[in-house]
């Protein structure tokens, strides 16, 4: 039976899958090629010693690039980067100081990514990996010390889908606006929990930025991962970086090797869905507000004349070479508006260097930019250049979630560098020159696969058999982790659980812990717990006392962290229609946390809901989550295992 790409990968880094073939749905135990941890290797730390674990099962593995808090210079975080450093000594792990950029870049910049291998970050944005053809996703901090303890993790191999891609982009148009304009027109979860494959004539026409870019973004789309082909453009740009680098791990020898042996979809692969676009018809569009999936063409958004207070381009998803180089262009021999803040951070020092060395750097700079250090910063509402309470902001970013980048009381808009620099010039929300937008078609087609008899899964011992409990409703669809758990607390590793559960939904409602009663039901809407890997969202809602998290469908990502961490979660979007058509003047009338003074039975066994006299079913939790969520998480089992 044919294979696509992806699940060619999961089957060569799986383990005893000898003598059958991977395909969609298969639960493996995988053996990565790397993991790599930021900020929250301090977090994981911990949990590597509280599982038990007396060595690295491979130190070759992990990666340590310390990024996203750089510009705090506190004692505390400077002790815990210390921590990291000594730790990573100690143990003979790659360890990247603060300064070298943000760690997605840092490790395909080392030659760590390569096509056709296994790369996992406890990071969302690990998908960049994908930009050269290696199947990079995110795992949980649980998982991450899994893999320190053990080299290994659970994965279920996600159905993929095709996004074939034709023709090529205008002048006018970058990776970035292919990404935004897929997220913006396929946006009723179309890729939600999948993995993406782009194919298609449209591929070779993308540098390797504009790939990384949208590979970057396919995590705000929903999909779990987001591979490009191994092709000329790929080997052109790992042969430049083996020059570059001069070290084993990458060299030319290697490259050419993967020109001969890099694994490619079967041209008969079967793919769940195939969504095409003409490259050649993609205009810039700007995203926002506070929302990545409504986007607005330039042409049309720039007639309002939205006024910014501040302009961003920097993170992992665009702050390279080319990015630099089409800012400067836009800006010229121009100057930032005056009253408007415009922030770079290159995504590496190497970045950095070479943006200096061409000229764009000191362009921008003279026309009034205000620098950062490479790493992460404002994009996740850390250091300098935060948003305050109604000020209006143009990123270059991968997310505007609401409070993500400073106040939750500010206004982000997501749009490409080229836009970026044209707003922070003009003073509002800009392109760099007149552009007609495109009216874009919707040409997605379903490939069902046919479907045997569903074979009932039995209740572990042990495993609880019902449950019941008050519902909080919880209306609004996409729910983000930073508004679960806000950036205030992410890297705050000394909360005691209690505190952790006392600021759940803060930065969402302020209400919710007012309302909520240890024992309650949340029933939230689609694609809940969307946007970061940060694993204190489903933990949180835990340690609040919230029984069960019922939804219309789950970021798999926040299912791997409620799952990981013992936490029961099932999928019932038939319940949350009938919850969203019987409380419809509430939902209207805007409350956010609604509880209607209902209770529900959940049946494990018969995988039913009762609501009074109606009863929903779902999909019957299989025996990995059950062993889960039985053991008090991962954790006891590898602590067992051990």
């Amino acid at each position: 039976m044919s294979q696509t790409l992806i699940e060619k990968i999961a089957q060569a880094y799986s383990e005893g899958s000898a003598g059958r073939q991977v395909h969609a749905g298969d639960f493996l135990t995988m053996r990565p090629k790397h993991v790599m941890t930021h900020d929250n290797t301090g977090a994981v730390i911990p949990k590597f010693m509280g599982i038990g674990a007396s060595k690295i099962a491979d130190p070759h593995q992990p990666v340590f690039c310390i990024d996203h808090d750089i510009q705090n210079t506190s004692e505390a975080n400077l002790a815990k980067y210390e921590k990291i450093r000594r730790f990573a000594e100690e143990r003979g792990i790659d360890f990247y100081p603060p300064g070298t950029g943000i760690g997605h870049q840092v490790i395909v910049e080392q030659g760590y990514v390569t096509p056709g291998s296994l790369v996992v970050a406890s990071d969302s944005h690990s998908n960049l990996y994908g930009a050269v053809g290696a199947l990079g996703t995110p795992v949980v901090r649980t998982d991450a010390a899994s893999i320190w303890a053990t080299g290994t993790f659970w994965w279920q191999v996600p159905e993929v889908a095709e996004v074939r891609l034709e023709g090529k982009l205008p002048p006018d148009a970058s990776g970035k606006d292919v990404i935004v304009s897929l997220i913006g027109l396929y946006n009723q979860d179309d890729v939600l929990n999948m993995a993406v494959e782009f194919t298609g004539p449209g591929v070779s026409t993308l540098s390797m930025e504009e790939r990384m870019t949208i590979a970057n973004m396919t995590t705000e789309w929903g999909a779990l991962t987001g591979v490009f082909p191994c092709d000329d453009i790929t080997l052109d740009y790992l042969r430049s970086r083996a020059r570059v680098l001069e070290n084993p791990r990458l060299t030319e020898k290697m490259v050419d090797e993967l020109a001969r042996s890099a694994p490619a979809a079967d041209a008969d692969a079967h793919y769940a869905k195939t969504i095409l676009l003409d490259l050649s018809q993609v205009t810039p569009h700007v995203a926002g507000p506070n929302e990545v999936k409504t986007i607005t063409s330039i042409g049309e958004i720039e007639k309002k004349k939205i006024a910014i207070r501040k302009a961003y381009l920097l993170s992992c998803v665009n702050a390279r070479l080319e990015d630099f180089a089409d800012a400067a262009r836009v800006i010229g021999g121009g100057k930032v508006k005056d009253g408007v803040d415009f922030y770079i951070a290159a995504a590496s020092a190497e970045v950095e260097k070479e943006a200096r060395a061409k000229g764009y750097w000191q362009t921008l700079v003279a026309a009034g930019a205000r620098e950062l250090p490479p790493g992460c910063g404002p994009c996740i509402g850390l250091g300098t250049g935060t948003l305050e309470k109604g000020e209006v902001g143009i990123s270059a970013t991968n997310r505007n979630f609401k409070g993500r980048m400073g106040s939750p009381e500010s206004f982000v808009y997501l749009s490409s560098p080229e836009v970026v620099a044209a707003s922070a010039v003009a003073g509002y929300i800009r392109g760099p020159r007149s552009v007609s937008a495109t009216a874009y078609e919707r040409r997605l087609t379903s490939h069902p696969r046919k479907k045997g008899e569903t074979a009932e899964v039995s209740i572990l011992d042990g495993f609880p058999e019902r449950v019941a409990g008050r519902i909080l409703f919880i209306p609004k669809d996409n729910m983000n982790t930073d508004g679960i758990y806000g950036k205030d607390y992410t890297y705050k590793d000394d909360l005691t659980p209690d505190e952790m559960g006392r600021v759940a939904f803060l930065n969402y409602d302020p209400r919710f812990q007012e309302i909520a009663r240890e024992g309650d039901i949340v029933v939230g809407g689609r694609n809940f717990g969307s946007g970061s890997s940060r694993e204190q969202a489903a933990t949180a809602l835990k340690h609040r006392g919230i029984r069960l998290l019922v939804a219309a469908s789950f970021s798999q990502t926040y299912q791997r962290n409620a799952f990981n961490n013992g936490y029961p979660l099932i999928e019932c979007p038939d319940l949350v229609d009938h919850l969203r058509t019987t409380l419809r003047e509430r939902v209207d009338a805007g409350e956010l946390t609604i509880s209607p003074g209902l209770e529900v039975a959940v049946d494990f066994r018969r995988s039913t809901i009762a609501l009074g006299d109606r009863t929903f079913t779902f999909a019957p939790l299989s025996e990995v989550p059950q062993r889960l969520i039985r053991s008090g998480g991962v954790e006891n089992l590898i602590r067992e295992k051990l």
